[in-house]
């Protein structure tokens, strides 16, 4: 029995003490939201809940007198062995050995589907969480959400939500001009524009483009040739970057392009839709967006006096579009230079007539800086002053740093240590966990090495048997994985799974080294090796389901 089916029982307990006036209220006063927590002494239950005291104002009673026929009326409930009350009102709730061993079975048969939910079903996310120019190679600051926010989408995918990965393009402005003349002056051995980009990639750039391009260089007009280096420039970055980002299991459905956005009347039709709303207004010769009316600390211009389209009419035009392609809700992650824009974007949702609070969420990422031996290191190779993110997969590999960067809240700064990333230690985490999911491999394969078919087996799983405290804390984390994923997209912070599947590590470790799985010797196979068997697949199972959300992969091997 899950966390949740206990919260179902509790909750269909209470409606029935409410039919038969135990408890005097209706079915609406009822909490629909049950709290079931795993207890920190095993000794006083598997779980407890504070239902009873939720429920005491509104039945005017005792919490403890609620928590007594809450009790009372459980232990009829098939799963569940015992129930005490403890305090003003808790319950400590026991489960049935056989209710609790069943959980290995369910995870066995719902193979890759365990875990996933419903809570988010209907719910339609476009999660936009890298927003780059194509002027150079990914960096430290992309790489963060590189990791986070594809895990982001898929926790809430795996809660049942419809999400939408999407890479927002910067192609268009004075940093797309700069590239071009940079690649140029690169190519014609010109110097660097004073403003422009100076790491060498653009001289591997300006090569590239030449050897594909060799025409390039008898264009006469500079403006016409530093145009044609812009765009030849822009195809192959963008290239690259989608190729390093697939090389680091990031993979997005919409390469959203701010070109087009302008080229197809996205931003004037956004500008109508203002207008619309009453919230656009001209002065000084500019046209302004009354951002003040929803706690933007100033008004934003969208037009300047020249006529000219500033960065925020694209920001707005963005957003609209989203809400347009049938987003319920547009989730922006961004860096941490970019905490002035969360009440602006929020400001735009609102001039837009959009609720704010559930139509544009905005999560801001810190820093991430890389050190070795206590000393910071730069590990750009080609790209000026950035930390690019091939530098660090050539240097930790894809799942050190996918996990690594995930593991964490993304609100808080990071530090890398690389030398811990690349040990085969307990101390390094994603080898923790891998080596957990590796160990349990090996389990499994030395059973079918001595001819112990688990699965079909004509001694038949028996879930009573698995009674030992460490089989038992073992069975309590299985059973915490559909909620963990539910609270991880719900509050937005996948690295509550990373987190997870380390304790879910520790425990079969625990378990492993006190528990005999498989028979010594000449012993007979008896039941509880197969049930046991039938934990470790389990445990195998959810360790490789959390992984491929984190995006990390699940060795067998090690």
């Amino acid at each position: 029995m899950t966390p949740n089916e206990l919260a179902l029982a509790i909750r269909i307990s209470l409606v029935e003490l409410a039919a038969d006036g135990t408890l005097p209220v209706s079915t609406d006063e009822l909490p629909t939201n049950i709290v079931v927590d795993r207890s920190k002494n095993p000794e006083h239950g598997d779980y407890a809940t504070n239902a009873a005291m939720q429920l005491a104002k509104a039945a005017k009673m005792p919490p403890r007198a609620i928590a007594e026929a809450l009790a009372a009326k459980l232990v009829s409930t098939p799963g569940i062995a015992k129930a005490d009350v403890a305090g003003p009102g808790f319950l400590n709730i026991t489960i049935d050995a056989a209710a609790q061993g069943a959980i290995a079975a369910d995870v066995v048969v719902a193979g890759a589907a365990y875990g996933r939910g419903t809570s988010m079903q209907g719910q339609r996310f476009n999660v936009e969480f890298i927003s780059a120019n194509p002027t150079g190679p990914l960096h430290l600051g992309h790489t963060r959400w590189a990791a986070v926010g594809d895990a982001l989408a898929a926790v809430l995918a795996a809660a049942g939500a419809q999400v939408d990965r999407e890479f927002y393009v910067n192609d268009r402005g004075n940093q797309m001009e700069l590239f071009g003349a940079s690649i140029r002056a690169a190519a014609l051995g010109l110097p660097i524009p004073e403003d422009g980009y100076k790491g060498s990639y653009i001289a591997d750039l300006a090569e590239e483009v030449v050897q594909a391009q060799p025409t390039i260089l008898e264009i006469s007009d500079p403006v016409d040739q530093q145009i044609a280096f812009r765009e030849a420039g822009y195809a192959l970055q963008l290239a690259q970057q989608q190729e390093t980002l697939a090389s680091f299991g990031t993979n997005f459905d919409t390469w959203y392009s701010e070109r087009d956005l302008h080229t197809s009347g996205g931003v004037d039709r956004a500008l109508d839709k203002l207008r619309e709303q009453g919230h656009v207004y001209e002065a000084d010769g500019a046209v302004w967006l009354r951002t003040t009316d929803f706690d933007d600390d100033k008004d934003r211009v969208l037009i300047k006096a020249d006529g000219s389209l500033t960065y925020f009419a694209s920001d707005c035009a963005y957003y609209i579009d989203k809400r347009v392609r049938g987003f319920d809700t547009c989730l922006y992650l961004l860096g941490a230079d970019h905490h002035g824009y969360v009440n602006r974007l929020r400001a735009v949702a609102a001039c837009a007539g959009d609720d704010p609070s559930v139509s544009i969420e905005i999560l801001i990422g810190q820093m991430v800086k890389t050190m070795r031996d206590g000393q910071e290191v730069k590990l750009s190779k080609r790209a000026g002053e950035i930390v690019a993110l091939t530098d660090l997969i050539d240097e930790v590999g894809v799942d050190a740093a996918r996990y690594t960067l995930i593991r964490y809240p993304a609100d808080s700064p990071l530090t890398l240590d690389l030398g811990l990333l690349v040990k085969r230690s307990n101390d390094n985490p994603v080898y923790y966990v891998q080596y957990a999911h590796a160990r349990i491999s090996s389990v499994l394969r030395n059973a079918e090495a001595v001819g112990i078919d688990w699965r079909h087996s004509d001694i038949a799983f028996d879930p009573a048997l698995l009674v030992d405290e460490r089989e038992g804390d073992l069975l309590r984390l299985l059973a915490e994985f559909p909620r963990v994923i539910a609270t991880a997209a719900e509050l937005r912070e996948p690295h509550r799974v990373a987190r997870y599947l380390e304790q879910l590590g520790a425990g079969y470790h625990r378990f492993y080294d006190g528990c005999r799985v498989l028979p010594r010797g000449d012993e007979p196979l008896e039941a509880i090796h197969i049930s046991r068997l039938w934990l470790c697949a389990a445990t195998r199972q959810t360790l490789f389901n959390g992984l491929t959300l984190l995006g990390v992969s699940a060795p067998t091997k090690m």
